[in-house]
């Protein structure tokens, strides 16, 4: 008899993901804001993560983004991660960092 573990919520996916930091700033990406939407397919075992940086030039791009992936490959019940990095909307840490984020960055 095969046992299949059951995939996790998106919730659950982007729970796990605010242990991946930004290696510049030292700050979990979903405290940033730069999380943008997280897909789960239940039936095929993938998570889609959409995302973007704090700058198109971030020269520690694929370091987050593979971050990322192994993070949410680890999860129990995923077979496959798909990265999509996205420039629209912007990142602006006004209004899509965290409170505490925003405090740290001097952000009013």
């Amino acid at each position: 008899m095969q046992t299949t573990e059951a995939m996790p919520t998106a919730e659950e996916v982007r729970e796990a993901l605010k242990a991946v930091q930004d290696p510049d700033l030292r700050m979990g990406i979903v405290d940033l804001g730069l999380i943008y939407g997280v897909d789960v397919a239940p039936d095929a075992g993938e998570v889609a993560v959409t995302m973007t940086l704090t700058s198109p030039m971030c020269p520690i791009a694929p370091v987050i983004m593979k971050d990322v992936e192994d993070t949410c490959n680890a999860i129990p019940g995923v077979k496959s991660t798909r990265v999509d990095l996205v420039w629209e909307p912007a990142w602006d840490p006004r209004t899509m960092a965290s409170e505490d984020v925003r405090t740290i960055l001097g952000i009013w």
